[in-house]
């Protein structure tokens, strides 16, 4: 049976991240350094030092790479009080795509690749990107893989271009999904190659403007350029890269869901105190009726997306879980997020679309949400799928 109910450990733990966060991250929203690109590196660095002070860094990462070593439950309540900021995440080394790859380089690295790359990396000496998704290739179907690499003696050569490649200004290494073509008893097929990101052949060719800004190094376009990657830095197995996808998606997915569930919480929040405050037609707006049917609304859909992510998470923990659940949590907490980041723009009125509060941020983070690490529409669709087997 699935317990809804934190045990003393996680409701502790809960209030040592919140006030952390609310006490020592939300005063940096203001920083300059937190740019429309994100936050710059240098206030990176000064925020995870503030988190290992308070004993919160890496809450994911196993103990034996210096993390507290959470299980997927515990992880849900970390990470939901970490996204109470949009730099809470960033602070506590917890966000993407850094958290999928710490995943993904220990599910499936070698000892050696581990000890090169996820060692200094889970200890935030530096961070990553994850290169999938392409222009007009891979994106909601990894399968149209546009980037290649063909064999050139022990090594592969990569050329392609990638694009939305989160953070990969100032990254330290990439993990790039690309085709490998077969050649004579070589085998072929999609790959997952490493390469350190001050390799000749990486050039970010673009940043990209796009909605949300709460990414450190931004997002932007990658060309590889006949890029050589020697053998030993193939992660995994050559032709088995859409096994290690879901190796990463699937959980990443459920972490998306944890984290802005806190930005939803802390947008609802805002918009209570508002709401009880701000008077119109002789009364707190909070007191009429449609305002106070939207706050009921966020209410209930902020605890249903609590309990879903918990249920797949427990599900997790017992290694129950698959991609069809995190699927399913991922569209139906995007979904619920964003009306409930839209409503308490709503309630805020004017205010609601100015900088003066989180909430505008958090609406377009939210709405973001909605179409990376799958489009709500792909989601429904792979679901539709699986159902209609019977």
């Amino acid at each position: 049976m699935i317990s809804f109910e934190p045990t003393p450990e996680q409701d502790a733990l809960r209030q040592r991240i919140e006030s952390f966060v609310m006490e020592q991250i939300v005063p940096y929203e203001k920083d300059p350094r937190n740019t429309s690109h994100g936050p710059t590196e240098e206030l990176r660095i000064e925020l995870n030092a503030l988190a290992r002070e308070a004993g919160l860094f890496a809450p994911h990462v196993p103990q034996e790479w210096g993390g507290l070593g959470l299980d997927h439950v515990s992880m849900a309540i970390a990470f939901e009080v970490s996204g109470l900021s949009p730099l809470g995440p960033i602070a506590m080394h917890c966000a993407a795509p850094d958290e999928g790859n710490m995943n993904l380089l220990d599910k499936v690295a070698t000892e050696a690749q581990k000890q090169r790359w996820l060692k200094p990396f889970a200890a935030g000496e530096f961070r990553s990107c994850f290169s999938m998704t392409e222009p007009w290739g891979a994106g909601a179907d990894p399968s149209e893989l546009k980037t290649k690499a063909r064999y050139d003696g022990e090594d592969f050569v990569v050329s392609g271009v990638k694009w939305l490649i989160t953070g990969a200004q100032g990254a330290g290494f990439t993990i790039i999904f690309c085709d490998v073509e077969a050649e004579g008893d070589k085998p072929g097929g999609p790959t997952m190659l490493i390469s350190d990101m001050d390799a000749d052949g990486i050039n970010l060719t673009r940043q990209i403007e796009t909605l949300d800004r709460s990414f450190t190094g931004g997002h932007w376009e990658v060309t590889f350029d006949h890029l050589r990657i020697p053998a030993e830095n193939v992660l995994g197995e050559v032709g088995e890269g859409f096994r290690y996808v879901q190796v990463r998606l699937a959980p990443a997915r459920l972490t998306h869901c944890m984290r802005w569930l806190g930005g939803a919480v802390r947008a609802q929040g805002i918009a209570l105190d508002y709401a009880r405050k701000r008077e119109a037609f002789g009364k707190p707006i909070g007191r009429h009726g449609e305002i106070g049917a939207m706050l009921a609304e966020n209410e209930m859909e902020l605890q249903q997306s609590r309990l879903m992510i918990w249920w797949a998470c427990a599900l997790l923990d017992k290694g129950e879980h698959g991609r069809h659940e995190s699927s399913m949590v991922k569209t139906a907490v995007s979904e619920a997020l964003f009306r409930v980041a839209d409503r308490c723009v709503q309630v805020l009125g004017g205010m609601g679309v100015t900088g003066d509060t989180v909430v505008e941020q958090i609406f377009r983070e939210t709405r973001a949400f909605r179409i990376y690490d799958g489009p709500s529409e792909v989601h429904k669709w792979a679901i539709s799928r699986r159902i209609m087997k019977g």
